[in-house]
């Protein structure tokens, strides 16, 4: 096996991961959680993409994409834990 196909192999199972747990858990946090986990594996899967073999150098496009993709996802991130913040809260006073 080579190391190209580790880590592609790598990237689809944290990704696949991330995916079933987007589908299956009912906790807000935990989806949150596992769609960070499938753009990280999909993250992954484009810096595989991009290397070469040897003697070529790496393709900088599928870097800077992950790159971009990184700062998008704590973005998003910060926004949906606020959100959740806020509909936790939301349910608190609706409870009294």
């Amino acid at each position: 096996m080579t190391p190209d196909l580790i880590y592609g192999l790598t990237g689809i199972a944290v990704f696949g991961i991330g995916l079933v747990g987007a589908l299956c858990a009912q906790d807000r946090l935990r989806r949150v959680l596992a769609l960070k986990l499938c753009s990280v594996g999909a993250g992954f899967l484009l810096v595989v993409g991009a290397w070469r073999e040897p003697p070529a150098t790496p393709d900088p496009v599928p870097h800077a994409l992950v790159i971009t993709g990184i700062v998008v996802m704590v973005s998003a991130t910060a926004v949906a834990l606020a959100l959740i913040r806020r509909l936790q809260t939301l349910e608190a006073t609706d409870e009294r």
